[in-house]
């Protein structure tokens, strides 16, 4: 497939250029000496080791928009490397409460994991050098890019080809346009869905990190959950489509977890508001209903900017 530009792959977040400077921290982060031993693989942690093991600062993603911290958390002779995002670095953003994009991270690990789906990193919130964040498990990029599954790109052709769904036009320079899309991955569908689930305003392309045996993983879901709809995405090449029968699925088990009585509604109550809640109740019951994926609602930007 002919591709006058691609998407770049890998962890693209740590290479976007932020609209203002990442929010000032209480003190500095100046990066440490990396850890004696290597961390362990992100597939052998336990959630005593994420939320209780002594954190430690390694140094600081600056071109984030967010303040983010490369750490090592450590527990009972036991290590990892993860990202900690303090509630003091987060900066202000004008359709969203201050001070909630790390509770609103743990929620959207919360939905990943009621789903079956192990889309998001394991995440967690708890108390750290810099206050209180959410701390996530930090994902490795294969050894061999050979390993790096391609997930969008730009082509010349009007026409998605094989395996690929069709995003939309995007400018590339010097009057040129090429067609964006995404790869036509299940993994990546069941990403669409849970994007829908939780009302993901920025689904760029940075945020799918490649993991080992060419999965990949989601990051950044800081702008979730909104009450009203900001669903802001690159992966509309299904949208109007119907749902999987394993989505069906899915949502029809989330639906009765988000039921009162039911420990994900009420670890979500010390996350995100009861009107967001209740919205989140809402869109799972609308996706049930339609039983098709979103379509763009027109009234907020579709496609994130940057894309990547």
């Amino acid at each position: 497939m002919p591709a006058p530009e691609r998407i770049p792959a890998g962890r693209l977040s740590a290479m976007e250029s932020a609209a203002e400077p990442a929010a000032p921290l209480p003190g500095p982060a100046r990066p440490q000496d990396p850890p004696a031993a290597a961390p362990e693989p992100a597939t052998d942690l336990s959630d005593a080791l994420l939320a209780e093991g002594e954190l430690t600062v390694r140094g600081r993603i600056q071109e984030a928009s967010n303040a983010v911290l490369y750490c090592t958390v450590a527990y009972d002779g036991r290590s990892a490397a993860c990202v900690y995002k303090p509630v003091a670095g987060e900066r202000p953003l004008w359709d969203f409460p201050d001070g909630t994009l790390a509770q609103r991270e743990v929620a959207a690990y919360e939905i990943s994991r009621a789903c079956g789906w192990d889309l998001i990193p394991p995440t967690v919130l708890r108390d750290g050098p810099y206050g209180t964040g959410m701390v996530q498990v930090w994902i490795d990029p294969p050894e061999s890019s050979d390993e790096v599954p391609e997930l969008l790109a730009l082509v010349e052709d009007e026409e998605p080809g094989p395996g690929w769904k069709a995003v939309g036009l995007a400018q590339i320079g010097e009057g040129r346009t090429a067609l964006l899309v995404h790869a036509d991955h299940p993994r990546l569908r069941r990403l669409a869905v849970l994007d829908a689930v939780i009302n993901n305003g920025d689904r760029k392309g940075g945020h799918l990190l490649p993991g080992a045996d060419g999965e990949f993983f989601a990051i950044d879901h800081g702008v979730t959950f909104n009450a009203e709809d900001k669903l802001r995405t690159l992966l509309w090449g299904w949208a109007g489509e119907p749902l999987t029968d394993e989505a069906l699925e899915v949502l029809r088990g989330l639906q009765r977890a988000l039921e009162d009585d039911r420990p994900l509604a009420a670890r979500l109550a010390e996350l995100i508001t009861d009107v967001e809640i209740e919205a989140l109740r809402a869109r799972v019951a609308a996706l049930l209903d339609s039983g098709r994926h979103p379509e763009p609602s027109g009234e907020w930007p579709a496609i994130p900017w940057p894309p990547v």
